[in-house]
């Protein structure tokens, strides 16, 4: 009896949710999504990481990603923090001159995003955003990220 009530309760909560209007859960018109892009992971520092952008109308945010390369062995310890020295730079090609914002963060096991620049790009152009990690003694191998800006 517990199975139909469940099953019973489960398929009105559906009914209800089906005959929500159209135009429930679309954004307002007018209103600019937000379309996310990562280039290709790239080992740095024994992490993946891997550079992202964020790109809503002709605002892009470039970012990094570090997590770990590959799950834990069954059994083994928690992976010891690493201090990392990071770099994230984004450069719009051909106009002008790249920013760069370096930091330093501790990676403990899960993965962190290390903020870059917040840049207005013309339409059509390309920006390019570089994320680095570097740990002794480990040094930076940069992975790399291109978009089109297509407004």
């Amino acid at each position: 009896m517990n199975r139909l009530a469940l099953l019973t309760a489960t398929v009105a909560g559906l009914t209800v949710l089906a005959v929500a209007p159209a135009g429930a859960a679309t954004a307002p018109q007018g209103a600019t999504e937000t379309v996310t892009s990562c280039g290709n992971l790239g080992l740095q520092a024994g992490l993946a990481t891997r550079v992202c952008a964020d790109v809503t109308g002709n605002t892009v945010q470039i970012y990094g990603k570090v997590s770990l390369a590959g799950p834990p062995s069954p059994g083994s310890p928690a992976p010891a923090p690493k201090d990392l020295m990071t770099s994230v730079t984004s450069e719009i090609l051909g106009s002008g001159a790249p920013v760069t914002t370096n930091g330093r963060v501790i990676f403990t096991a899960t993965t962190i995003k290390v903020p870059g620049a917040t840049s207005t790009v013309p339409c059509g152009s390309t920006i390019r955003g570089t994320f680095a990690v570097a740990s002794y003694p480990w040094t930076a191998n940069p992975v790399v990220h291109e978009v089109t800006i297509a407004c």
